[in-house]
């Protein structure tokens, strides 16, 4: 749940068991997110989540999202999720930018994106209500041109 209420701009109610208002239901194909689960290869257990989200078809652009489990947290995972991720964006969608939006103080997503060619482009000051309080988020981005595939 903490990583959920610092990652989700959305605010959290709690919904019943078979309700028809579940945010993170399987739900068929769309254009403007794609989900991926994250699997540990080595274990086959699920680490986590990722997604493109905010697609905007006619722009090129969409945004990034990783949510791991605490336990799988400091692997190097979220390195080979954000290849993933751009491989995914910018070869098979062909989108021209890519962005993440994380708390300023989020020291390993800030690390991962940096080792995977994205820039810090600027903050957004308190523009995040989490646990109570406001705080700043980064703004990173990566453009298609910049980006270099893994071999």
């Amino acid at each position: 749940m903490a990583t959920r209420s610092c990652a989700d701009s959305r605010p959290w109610r709690p919904v019943q068991p078979g309700s028809d208002h579940l945010f993170f239901a399987a739900t068929g194909p769309s254009d403007e997110a794609v989900c991926f689960s994250v699997v540990e290869l080595e274990s086959q257990e699920l680490a986590g989540e990722a997604l493109l989200w905010g697609i905007d078809t006619h722009n090129r652009t969409a945004h990034t999202g990783i949510a791991l489990r605490p336990a799988f947290r400091g692997r190097g995972l979220s390195v080979d999720v954000l290849h993933t991720l751009c491989e995914y964006g910018f070869a098979v969608r062909g989108l021209q930018c890519l962005q993440i939006e994380t708390l300023t103080d989020n020291t390993p997503m800030l690390s991962a994106a940096t080792r995977v060619g994205f820039t810090r482009e600027g903050t957004l000051r308190l523009s995040a209500w989490v646990y109570g309080a406001y705080a700043d988020e980064a703004i990173l981005g990566l453009l298609a041109n910049e980006w270099t595939p893994r071999r």
